[in-house]
């Protein structure tokens, strides 16, 4: 029996909350649709109190951020960098053209298009999420991007130099200090001082997911990656305390993150809420990781594996930690999530910063769906075909006359049926 011991907000207030959010971001996209730098400068000074000269640094204001950092952070950065890249890469060579005789005289194919531009975003205002550019400017210079552009908002007042690092030595080749919904629309539509580009990709908060929804079939997005969501799958193999700080790990990530214990453990259950607090009393996020955990947090008691399965797919969260006896038993049964991480020796941390899978995912029950972001979404598959002989024009030509009849598209049959009168003659 599937017990649920802590609820999360309800179904109707989190929608009520979705429907505000849709409509100050469709006011703030129309805007800059309109007014296209005025706008964004007004609303960088309003939601970040920044507004510089130029919204895009110059090569030497990149520089000045890297040179800020010490030898160390420079090193971890390079470090993650390279363990992304190189997953990136093996990514790559799973991704073909391929081209073949399917009837005699009839070739088809197909060719892989990396994408001309891509916008990136990276969140930084609450926190400076590097990471993030490691994700997707990285990631998308391996697929072949030529144009890769990113912004992040301010941090404490100035350019984030961590982040502006981390883009840099990812390959940027623009690089703008703006944040938030003004920044993801100023890439996609475009302004007076920036080219808009024909993707735009990258995680948010709940302003930055529509945005990107809004914006989608303008330019094409990754995924709808937005606020963090965080489920832990256990058993008694692992204790309260270990459970409780890797939900409040993801839970410090904004104030409506859902975090989700699903265990067999009826002493988890009953030990969970206390060790979160204790867990909160030491850490510096306990601010925003308790409210999370208290207006989105969820305790769910399962008798058997298969219960935890199916409670696991229904809620279909971005990041699912397998603790239990058996968890590649879990890699084989669960269908619907961002990205799993097996055993007690991993956990999301490391995924979200370090060890090279990409780390923007699908959220909000979108890994029904969709995988998260990764080298193919950069890169457009696109089919060719080719006819060798008079004959096969022929061949295909008398079966595609007749299926258009069906269909009485007359237009469609007679480019068909000129073919074959004329090629008919030739044989």
């Amino acid at each position: 029996m599937i017990k649920i011991l802590k609820h999360g907000k309800s179904v109707e207030a989190k929608a009520e909350i979705d429907t505000q959010v849709r409509s100050t971001v469709e006011g703030i996209i129309a805007d800059v649709g309109q007014r296209g730098d005025a706008a964004v400068r007004m609303y960088s000074e309003k939601f970040d109190k920044w507004n510089p000269p130029s919204l895009r640094l110059t090569e030497g204001e990149i520089q000045d951020c890297i040179n800020s950092l010490d030898r160390q952070a420079i090193d971890d950065i390079r470090f993650a960098q390279t363990q992304i890249k190189r997953f990136a890469q093996i990514q790559l060579l799973s991704i073909r053209d391929v081209e073949v005789e399917t009837l005699p005289g009839v070739i088809l194919g197909h060719k892989n298009i990396p994408v001309n531009s891509v916008g990136c975003y990276i969140p930084g205002g609450k926190y400076p999420m590097l990471a993030s550019a490691h994700m997707s400017v990285l990631t998308a210079k391996v697929a072949g991007v030529k144009r890769v552009i990113a912004c992040a908002p301010p941090f404490d007042g100035k350019p984030a130099a961590t982040i502006i690092a981390a883009m840099a030595m990812a390959g940027a080749d623009e690089i703008y200090t703006m944040g938030g919904v003004q920044g993801v629309a100023a890439m996609a539509i475009g302004t007076e001082s920036i080219r808009p580009v024909d993707m735009i990709v990258g995680p948010g908060n709940a302003y930055v997911a529509e945005a990107k929804r809004q914006l989608f079939g303008r330019v094409g997005i990754d995924l709808l990656a937005g606020p963090t969501e965080t489920m832990v799958i256990c058993d008694d193999t692992v204790d309260a305390e270990l459970v409780a700080v890797d939900l409040l790990g993801q839970a410090e990530h904004g104030p409506s993150s859902p975090a989700v214990c699903i265990t067999t453990s009826p002493t988890i259950a009953k030990e969970l809420p206390g060790f979160i607090e204790k867990v909160l009393a030491r850490l510096d996020t306990a601010p925003i990781a308790s409210v999370s955990w208290r207006d989105y947090g969820e305790i769910i008691l399962c008798d058997t594996e298969e219960e935890m399965a199916q409670e696991a797919d229904r809620i279909c969260s971005e990041h699912v930690q397998v603790m239990t006896r058996n968890p590649d038993w879990f890699l084989g049964r669960l269908t619907n999530y961002g990205a799993l991480f097996l055993g007690a020796r991993t956990n999301v941390a490391y995924g979200d910063k370090v060890i090279g899978t990409n780390h923007t995912l699908p959220t909000k029950g979108a890994g029904r769906y969709t995988g998260g972001l990764w080298v193919g979404k950069f890169i457009k598959t696109h089919t060719y075909q080719r006819i060798l002989t008079d004959e096969a024009s022929v061949f295909i030509g008398e079966y595609c006359s007749r299926l258009c009849a069906l269909e009485h598209f007359s237009g469609h049959k007679e480019q068909a049926d000129i073919r074959v009168r004329r090629l008919k003659r030739t044989f």
